[in-house]
């Protein structure tokens, strides 16, 4: 398993990328804006970090901003501007078998081979990467529904 990045939801793309690389120092290491989607994903890095984080896309924090809405911008509650924490894992069927042995919901089956999420006690969300190309889709993970939020 190998650390990916942090995700912290933005209301001000401009103000957060003031505070986050301006005043504390971060680089970018990429940026994806989405037209379809209306979001923007903005990975920073420590500078030290950045040669690495370009080759391997971690350690990295991820600003995720979605763009405003007919109805005006996202409204953060309380600790939802927090995303998720992100692993790269080897196998993410034999991960989710193991965790879900272990009694853990799998709020995000990995139907597609490739991602997952899952909640820590505390109710941390984790976000669950397959390594290189996503697996053949399997049973029993197919068939799943997603449970809760992730």
């Amino acid at each position: 398993m190998r650390y990916l990045h942090t995700m912290v939801r933005v209301t001000d793309l401009d103000a957060a990328l003031k505070f986050w690389v301006d005043a504390l120092g971060l680089v970018l290491a990429r940026r994806i804006d989405n037209e379809q989607g209306k979001f923007s994903l903005v990975f920073l890095c420590a500078p030290y970090d950045l040669e690495n984080a370009k080759i391997n896309q971690a350690p990295l924090v991820e600003l995720t901003y979605n763009w405003p809405r007919e109805n005006g911008a996202e409204v953060l509650t309380s600790g939802r501007n927090f995303g998720h924490l992100a692993y790269q894992v080897d196998d993410i069927y034999a991960i989710c078998a193991r965790l879900q042995a272990q009694g853990i919901v799998i709020n995000r089956p990995p139907r597609d081979g490739h991602m997952a999420f899952v909640r820590s006690p505390d109710n941390i969300s984790i976000e669950l990467l397959q390594k290189g190309p996503n697996l053949p889709p399997q049973e029993p993970w197919l068939s799943m529904q997603n449970i809760g939020e992730w």
